[in-house]
């Protein structure tokens, strides 16, 4: 039996382990105030975007989530985000 004539055998999708970006060395701090961080975690329509996607860690992810429900409270960042260009029109 020659290589040709052998079965092709499909390998496996290759998945890379995600770590967590707020461990390590040169990781940030996860603060309330830095509102370009925290940013990077809410989805467009302001939900916290869950840790099997971003990869952080159980722990990390509660201090993130409590960072921006204080955030939040503080004014910094919106609960909700209006979209305006989504094709709604105001009724007048």
């Amino acid at each position: 039996m020659s290589a040709a004539d052998a079965p092709t055998v499909k390998r496996p999708f290759f998945r890379r382990k995600k770590t967590c970006p707020f461990t390590g060395p040169n990781a940030p701090t996860i603060d309330w105030k830095d509102t370009r961080l925290l940013g990077r975690f809410i989805s467009e329509r302001g939900k916290v975007i869950p840790s099997r996607i971003t990869a952080v860690s159980q722990k990390k992810q509660r201090e993130l989530a409590k960072a921006v429900k204080r955030a939040r409270y503080m004014g910094l960042l919106p609960y909700v985000q209006h979209d305006t260009d989504q094709g709604h029109q105001s009724r007048r």
